[in-house]
């Protein structure tokens, strides 16, 4: 298992350190989106300001997205291998207003927006809202 981590860090261009591979295999673990708080939560044993560079390092490496819910904390959800975060990579998000869970909705396409002339999009967030299947 360690190996795949390792290949799927240096894929995306990230040095697989211990800490960084302890971070990864606790991300590919959670299979759901994930604040920081929540992440520092389960890795106690991390220094606070090392997770924070390691995300922002998988942020910027795109093995992860980000995700702005509304709730006041930035999620985070790990990228498909094939995504590097171009808009055509995005997809739309669930917040569940009942339990505060955010989903990706990965097979719901972003719909198609028409700018105004010499407008430039550089990035999409788009949440929808409501309750989940277990909270309805």
């Amino acid at each position: 298992m360690t190996d795949n981590l390792e290949t799927r860090l240096i894929a995306r261009g990230i040095k697989p350190t211990a800490v960084r591979l302890l971070v990864f295999r606790e991300i590919k673990g959670l299979n759901q989106t994930f604040s920081l708080h929540s992440l520092e939560a389960r890795l106690q044993t991390v220094d606070k300001s090392t997770l924070f560079r390691t995300i922002l390092l998988f942020h910027r490496h795109h093995l992860i997205h980000s995700i702005d819910d509304g709730s006041g904390a930035i999620k985070y959800s790990l990228c498909s291998d094939e995504c590097n975060c171009e808009i055509e990579d995005l997809h739309p998000h669930f917040y569940c207003e009942k339990c505060k869970k955010t989903s990706c909705l990965t097979q719901t396409q972003i719909p198609k927006i028409q700018l105004p002339k010499n407008y430039v999009l550089s990035s999409i967030n788009f949440v929808l809202k409501g309750y989940c299947n277990n909270c309805k």
